[in-house]
This record gives structure tokens, sequence and C-alpha cells, in this order.
């Protein structure tokens, strides 16, 4: 009888750490995973490079940059570099150094956040601005109570597992994307936050393969397809598998849009991008918004 009672015990126990930890998870994943998920019915979203850049007074990752183009554009989200000072704290930063794009000179890292206090950011210009660098868990804190979208890219300085940390304390999961470069990263980053939406390389048949093969579910996924286009059975094929897909404008392509006309934004779209990954982020909106 005694056996039978110790059984019965053990059963619910089990069964209820698997309860809670099913509720767990729940709680943990980001909406992104849903609201990410390929339809062709949805709007396209654009890509802010580097959280704006080209724009007079306002400097790339810069808190007060992405409140202005947020408010001037619907459906966007933004790409943030976040990098580290020689006293741990997460900032947005491109560079390793401090010279192109704030007042400051030198290593950011050999920087601590109260030598930067002292310095002011710079607009693509090079004019000085009011503005200061950023603390990653303050634009958190924006994302989080504006509902904007980041997509980040951290930098080699910084671990993944401090990013994500802040991340869940700060309750940004709903809001956050981590961006990955190769099939290492991306198999890192989904162990460390298998929660969480990972910007991911597709820019071939090949890349995709490695992807769809790996252990990261493809909810979680977020093809960028590169810098350049691709034939258009690539991202018919990320699409059949339920994956959204990116194409960074930044750079050549922009420079096209600009020369050539800005309905070749549209164009991109119809060939099969739903993120325009842009340093034209008004342009591109302009281009597609009349077709959402």
């Amino acid at each position: 009888m005694r056996r039978i009672i110790v059984a019965f015990l053990l059963i619910v126990v089990v069964s209820s750490c698997k309860t809670n930890t099913n509720k767990v998870e729940d709680k943990q994943s980001s909406k992104l995973l849903e609201q990410f998920a390929y339809n062709p019915d949805s709007p396209t979203i654009i890509s802010v490079h580097r959280g704006g850049k080209g724009l007079k007074n306002f400097p790339e990752n810069c808190l007060e940059t992405l409140q202005y183009i947020n408010d001037s554009i619907k459906n966007v989200i933004f790409e943030i570099d976040v990098a580290k000072t020689k006293d741990d704290v997460l900032v947005l930063m491109h560079d390793n150094t401090l010279d192109r794009t704030s007042t400051g000179s030198g290593q950011i890292a050999n920087k601590t956040y109260k030598d930067l206090q002292s310095i002011n950011l710079k607009d693509d210009f090079g004019s000085p601005t009011s503005y200061k660098i950023p603390i990653f868990k303050n634009v958190l804190e924006w994302a989080k109570t504006n509902n904007v979208v980041l997509t980040i890219d951290i930098k080699r300085s910084v671990a993944v597992e401090q990013v994500v940390k802040l991340i869940n304390e700060v309750g940004a999961q709903d809001v956050s994307i981590i961006i990955t470069y190769d099939m290492e990263q991306a198999e890192r980053a989904y162990k460390i936050a298998p929660e969480l939406v990972l910007s991911v390389s597709a820019r071939n048949e090949k890349e995709l393969d490695w992807l769809i093969h790996s252990g990261i579910p493809t909810k979680n996924m977020l093809a960028f397809t590169g810098t350049r286009l691709s034939p258009d059975e690539l991202y018919k094929k990320i699409h059949s598998y339920g994956i959204k897909t990116i194409l960074g404008t930044l750079g050549n392509l922009d420079k096209q849009a600009e020369s050539k006309g800005d309905s070749l934004y549209q164009l991109w779209v119809n060939n099969g991008i739903d993120v325009i990954a842009t340093d034209r982020p008004f342009a591109a909106y302009r281009a597609t918004k009349q077709h959402n």
C-alpha cells in the first residue's frame, strides 16, 4: 500500500512540474514569434539602420533619433548596436572608437560610462548635438513603453548572455530581436534565448538549408537575405517555411533607389521582401506605404 501511495505522489509531483514548466515557457515566449511569422497580407516593415542615419541634427544610435523617426513613420523597427564600456555598462555605439560619432576620442572599451557623460553625439555630417550616448537599458525601456521593436546587433566585446539578461530584467522580450551572422552565432543565441526571435543569415539556399536542418525552430527565424538581391525563388522558399525575409538595401541598393527612383523599394517588396533594412527610411516608407 505504501508503495502505491509513494508512486502516486511521484506522478503528481512530476505532472505538476511539467505543468509549471509549460506555464513559464508560455509566459516568457516573445509575442514576436507570432507577429513575425510570414503572412503574405502583412504590411511592409521598414527597419531603420543604426537607429537612423544621414539626418541633420539627429545622430545614429541615439534615443532622440529613434523617437523622432518613430513619431514620423508607422510600422518601423530599429536596428541598433550595443557596445560595452570599461565599467561594463551597455550603451549604443556602432564603432569601436568614439571619434566618428561623438565629440570624444579613443576606444569605447577604455572609457567608463562616467567618461561618456562629458561628450556629446555628432550627426552624420560631423555637427555636434546636445544628445548623449544612450544606455541600452533606457532604450529597452523606451521601446517597451512605446511598443517599438528593436533588432539588436551585439558587438564582439559584449556577451549575448549579458544582453539577454538585460532584456529579461526590463521585460522587453516582446520588442527585442537578436541579430546573428552565422550558424554558430544563431545556435548559441537560440540556446541562450529560445523565447526570442533571431535575425539569421539566409543569403542563399545553402545557408537556408543549414538553418532548416539546425535545432532552431523556424518560428524563431527572421531571414536576412543580404545586401544584394537574390533570386525570387529563394524568397519563395523562405516563405514556404513561414519565415519573413529582410533585404539590406543600406549601401548600394539605397543608392540605386535614390538615383533610379524610390519605386524600386516597392518592386523589391513585390519580389518577396517583407522587411527593408535601410539608411533611407523616409523614402522607403513613402514608396511602400500606399501598398500596405
